[in-house]
This record gives C-alpha cells, structure tokens and sequence, in this order.
C-alpha cells in the first residue's frame, strides 16, 4: 500500500515535493492544501483533491505523512508544532539558532498525538548537517567549513524587494574561490564571512526610483548585506524572466583533520551538491524523510526527530536484503 502524502502550502517547495511524489513509486498524493482560493490552483497531478486548510483536520484518516511548505520565519514555527498531534509531518525548517526551541515544541505535540515529526530536512539543514558529523565523528581533530552557491537565495531576494523602488530581484551567494582552494590545501585557514563568500544582485527598479539609493540600501542592509562584498546590477524586466527565472543552488561541505601519533596525516572530506532547482531537491530530500517518519510511526514510535536520528536504511525504498546486496 503507498504512503499517502498531504501537501500544505503550493508554492516553490510545495511543487517541488508533488514531483517528488511522482517519482516515488510507494508513494501517493492525497490532498493538497492551501490558504488561498482553492479553485486558484491548478496541481500537475490529476485526480487529487485541493482543499482549504480549514479542512486538514477532517483528513486525519487519509494521510499518512503531511509535509509542510511553508516558510521559517513565521509559518513553520506554528504550524508544525499544530500539526504534529494530529499527522506524521516533515518540514524544512531551517532557521538553525532556533531548531533547539522549534524542536521542543514540536516533540511535545507530536507524542501528545503519538506520531513522529522529522524537522529540518533539506540541504542545509538535512544532507550538509549529516555530512559536518559525520566529518566530525571521523576526524576529531579538524575543522568545518560550510560554503553556499553559487545559487540564488530567496530570503535575500525578499528582503532587496522590500526596498522602496524595487520591483524585482534576484540575489546570488557566491563562494569565494581563493578561499575554497585555501581550504582544500589543508591549511586550515581562519576565515571571515566577507572572505568566505560575494553576494551579487540583479535588480529590476521601478520607474524614476533612486539607483544610487537602492544600492547604497542594499549594500548596508545588516544582517544580510553589510558583512559582504556585494555587487549591484540594474536590468530590465525582460532579463530577469530570460536570464535569472530559475532557482538554482548548491555548495560544499569540507572537513579537514589530521590523524597519526604525531598529527602528521592530512585529510580532506567534501561533499558537493550542485542543483538546477533547490526547491525540487529540497523536495526529494524531504520525501525521503516522510518515509522514513511513516516507518517509524507504524513501529510504534512518537516525538520529533532530526536527520541525525534516522538511520540510512529508513530512507529508502529498497528491502534491507537489497541494500545489502546493492549498495553496502
């Protein structure tokens, strides 16, 4: 019998988990749901029901893992700790300084349900955080270095949209290459953020906005832009749709360390993604992981979990003889 998976929130990330769905034969799309107009949307896959949120309750006995798509800074934080009692849920929650506090309210409700809840999966948090312990359980004596891009990031581009005179943007992380070569040395360099990585917008400003005020905005905006070298670029509406409509991402995670009795070896771990589409990426990941939630919930398992607690073998669709036969 397939898993029957309910989608909340039809955006980006939403349509990235519909095709990752369809991709996964032992699952099923059962609903999707959304707070706009439900007649507005218009799914890829055929037969399946689109309902308000308002109706998420009333599918309990229809859905085995809901997957939440909404975003971190105010949607996840409510609605996954809501959901939790009453399905298995997976989200990408990825404001990592408050998953501690996220995950606290998440376990409480999801045992108050006795169901399981898988948080943070994706890339990053999900696929880089198993690879920084992993390179940390193998190399003790090391260190981490995280690099993102280059790709697009859409929380940057939001808030360069939020400046007066701003009708488009998109913003690309750009790791610094010096510094990436510098780090696959093993010299274990001490990097700055403005070192580590350039950021680069493309703007589409309204008529008779204030360039020179855009980009000085832009360029000081804490937290987001000041600790970088960021480089502006004004275009047209025509090539933004031509040459920046895609949403492609990706990065590196390397762990340096030393072993011998002397610290005379080096070492050097890396793993690589490069993505076409990081919200159809994210999705994959995270169907991978409400599988593994509606493994554990039917063993009779409950609470919160994170990718640091499933084993590899929940993730997958294969039988342990054919891991084992396969892939060990």
């Amino acid at each position: 019998m397939a898993i029957r998976i309910g989608i909340l929130g039809y955006g980006n990330l939403g349509r990235g988990v519909e095709s990752a769905v369809l991709q996964n034969k032992d699952m099923e799309l059962s609903a999707v749901f959304t707070r706009r107009n439900p007649e507005s949307l218009h799914i890829k896959t055929k037969g399946v029901q689109v309902l308000h949120t308002d109706k998420i309750s009333s599918m309990k006995d229809q859905i085995d893992v809901l997957i939440l798509c909404g975003g971190s800074a105010t949607d996840l934080p409510e609605q996954t700790p809501a959901y939790a009692e009453m399905f298995n849920v997976v989200d990408s929650f990825d404001t990592h300084a408050k998953i501690p506090e996220h995950f606290a309210n998440v376990d409480s409700s999801a045992k108050k349900g006795n169901k399981v809840s898988i948080i943070s999966c994706g890339w990053d948090p999900g696929m880089f955080s198993i690879n920084r312990l992993y390179g940390n359980c193998i190399l003790p004596e090391g260190k981490d270095y995280t690099f993102w891009g280059k790709g697009v990031s859409q929380g940057h581009s939001d808030a360069v949209r939020r400046i007066q005179g701003v009708a488009d943007c998109r913003q690309y992380t750009i790791p610094v290459p010096e510094a990436v070569d510098t780090v696959r040395s093993g010299s274990n360099p001490e990097l700055t953020t403005r070192q580590k990585h350039t950021r680069e917008c493309f703007v589409v400003a309204k008529k008779d906005a204030d360039l020179n005020q855009i980009e000085q905005e832009i360029k000081t905006m804490p937290n987001y832009f000041s600790d970088y070298d960021t480089t502006v670029h004004f275009i047209s509406e025509e090539e933004m749709k031509r040459d920046h409509s895609g949403l492609p991402h990706g990065g590196c995670v390397i762990r340096t360390g030393v072993t011998g009795i002397e610290k005379e070896h080096k070492h050097i771990i890396e793993y690589n993604l490069s993505l076409d589409s990081n919200p159809e990426f994210t999705g994959s990941v995270i169907c991978a992981y409400a599988r593994a939630a509606y493994r554990l919930n039917q063993e009779g398992q409950a609470g919160c979990r994170t990718v640091f607690d499933i084993a590899p073998a929940y993730l997958s669709s294969k039988s342990p003889e054919e891991l084992r036969a396969h892939l060990l």
